[in-house]
């Protein structure tokens, strides 16, 4: 609904022109304004943007997820898990994110990011390496191999993990009932957040 505009009759020329260039003004600012926020309220970048950030700031579904995750950990103690945890936790804040390009095609979407995540990849390899070659020092007292202290081992080196890589991910998305949602994530490129992808 539009306002009347009502400019008293015995203010000078000069000034109502003033007083309606200040009146357009502001309504060409408001315009704008809300046109700009209706095109930029839903895009494929902005779906991405928001993925990796709830890794980053550690929000409900990502805690849940890596709950799952840690509980599948059969081999893991009460106590390792609860390291295992920690050392994800760290690792999603510290996780960086550059989104390169977007490209739309009618219902579909693919934007292509770079993340920069630690490489924890490099420390599972080096520790397998090292079990292979030292299995002894992980036996028990009765000289048979005890998983959980190779385990203990593992988590003091991914802990002491500082090394980064950066993955170039093309992530893909739909459009439904006019909202934009992303694909399910491949097993590759999921690794690759994790920092546990094999290259």
């Amino acid at each position: 609904m539009y306002k009347k505009i009502i400019i008293d009759n015995n203010t000078s020329k000069e000034d109502k022109m003033k007083k309606l260039l200040g009146i357009l003004l502001g309504l060409i600012v408001v315009t704008g304004c809300g046109c700009n926020m209706n095109i930029t309220k839903d895009t494929p970048t902005k779906k991405v943007e928001q993925f990796f950030s709830n890794y980053q700031k550690l929000d409900d579904n990502v805690l849940t997820q890596l709950d799952n995750v840690t509980n599948n950990q059969k081999d893991f103690t009460e106590e390792q898990k609860d390291e295992y945890k920690e050392i994800m936790k760290k690792h999603y804040k510290n996780l960086k994110y550059d989104i390169k390009e977007e490209i739309i095609d009618g219902n579909n979407a693919t934007v292509t990011v770079e993340i920069e995540v630690t490489d924890y990849s490099k420390v599972m390899a080096d520790t397998d390496t090292y079990l292979s070659e030292h299995q002894s020092e992980f036996n028990d007292e009765d000289g048979v191999y005890d998983v959980t202290l190779f385990n203990k081992y593992r988590l003091e080196q991914l802990k002491k993990a500082d090394k980064t890589v950066k993955y170039t991910l093309n992530l893909t998305l739909t459009k439904k009932d006019n909202d934009w949602v992303m694909d399910p994530i491949s097993d590759t490129d999921e690794s690759k957040i994790q920092g546990t992808y094999v290259y």
